[in-house]
């Protein structure tokens, strides 16, 4: 893990931290000396034994409320938000010709309001801190279309992208930084169909120029650099994280 300074002593909520990309960031921060609160459906994982955790339903509004009130109250500050919970729903998720309302519904709950509602209960604590930064995971899927859709996943992750430049503009006065990563294809639990299925793992790390997938470590990576004070004079915008993949004609 890259060195980072400046996390001693601060305080971040972290979504979706009970696996993928969400557990990677949160134990990163941890290590770097941020006290964590992770958020999640899953059980506590045991990288995070030192870390508060509330088990629970990020699309829950008591519960949200909750979880980010015990942060600030437990430390006394709450200095980052990171956005890494979400679903991807193969299979279920589809076009909207063919998905089930209650599916689009309950994606749309989780991958945009969920992020809505943790940045409502965060930004009162970090104007209380004295400014902040969040960081939300939205995906390469909503700048493209595809042949195989998934419509409601895609729509959230290009609501994501407006919530966040939203957020950016409304509370820049207070200190608080608000952008937005882009991950292409990522080896995580999202991605478990890799596991049987190698070979396609293999084509879609062809399609990359810098020909691989991605890991949780390079999301981290990029995720701690926009909480960190190197990106004190970045809001209101998106990192791609997808070795290149846009960049293809």
């Amino acid at each position: 893990m890259t060195r980072w300074d400046g996390f001693v002593g601060r305080t971040a909520v972290v979504t979706g931290a009970g696996g993928g990309m969400g557990l990677r960031i949160a134990s990163d921060l941890v290590a770097a000396g941020a006290t964590v609160a992770g958020i999640d459906l899953k059980d506590r994982p045991e990288a995070l034994d030192d870390a508060l955790y509330h088990q629970g339903d990020v699309s829950d509004d008591g519960f949200v409320r909750h979880a980010i009130g015990s942060a600030y109250a437990e430390t006394g500050q709450l200095d980052y938000l990171v956005n890494a919970a979400g679903v991807l729903w193969f299979g279920r998720d589809r076009s909207l010709l063919e998905i089930e309302l209650d599916d689009w519904n309950r994606v749309i709950a989780i991958n945009l309001t969920g992020c809505m509602l943790t940045a409502r209960h965060a930004v009162p604590w970090m104007q209380k801190s004295g400014g902040g930064a969040i960081v939300h995971f939205s995906s390469t899927q909503c700048l493209r279309g595809d042949d195989q859709p998934q419509d409601a996943y895609q729509v959230a992750k290009a609501g994501i992208l407006a919530l966040s430049k939203s957020i950016a503009i409304q509370f820049a006065k207070d200190s608080i930084r608000s952008n937005v990563i882009l991950p292409s294809a990522t080896e995580s639990p999202m991605q478990a169909r890799w596991e049987a299925d190698p070979e396609l793992k293999r084509r879609t790390a062809e399609g990359v120029p810098l020909g691989r997938v991605g890991t949780t470590e390079d999301m981290a990576n990029a995720c701690l650099f926009l909480l960190s004070e190197q990106a004190s004079f970045i809001t209101g915008t998106e990192l791609l994280v997808d070795g290149g993949r846009m960049a293809l004609p």
